[in-house]
């Protein structure tokens, strides 16, 4: 049985309801959703207002790191039926939703919450997306941790 992948950059508003539909199959009894928002207001490390986030990505590359992601989350939970990552570009502004992470499975106890979580971590983790900040006091890039290895 083939189980619908999704994965994409895009600019234009994310439809959770229409995804959901593409990724739920007729044995579908769970979904796991984690959304990524635009703070207007951060307020732990380095407490500040937010306008805007700017986002940019090389597509080619995001896209093949999200196809990455949803290869590991199917190969480390086999029950996950369907999946669902799409992250947002352009200029977003708080309470804007910029990523989401979808994942289905015939039940809610078959690791379809740990599947979802891990499609974050490793999504914020590889998938080439930058982030300028753009605030009151200024605008500036934020930098990921993450440093590829030779062959990633």
């Amino acid at each position: 049985m083939t189980f619908p992948t999704i994965y994409s950059i895009t600019e234009d508003e994310i439809d959770l309801d229409a995804l959901l539909d593409q990724i739920t199959l007729p044995s579908t009894g769970a979904a796991a959703i984690f959304t990524g928002m635009v703070r207007g207001v951060t307020t732990r490390d380095n407490p500040h207002e937010t306008i805007y986030l700017e986002y940019e990505s090389y597509l080619p590359m995001a896209e093949a790191k999200m196809k990455q992601v949803t290869d590991e989350i199917r190969a480390r939970w086999d029950t996950i039926e369907g999946i669902a990552i799409v992250q947002r570009i352009g200029r977003l502004y708080p309470r804007t939703p910029t990523v989401l992470i979808a994942c289905t499975a015939a039940h809610r106890d078959t690791g379809v919450f740990d599947a979802a979580r891990y499609g974050i971590d490793r999504l914020k983790e590889i998938v080439p997306v930058w982030k300028k900040e753009v605030g009151p006091n200024g605008e500036e890039w934020i930098e990921g941790d993450y440093i590829p290895k030779e062959g990633e």
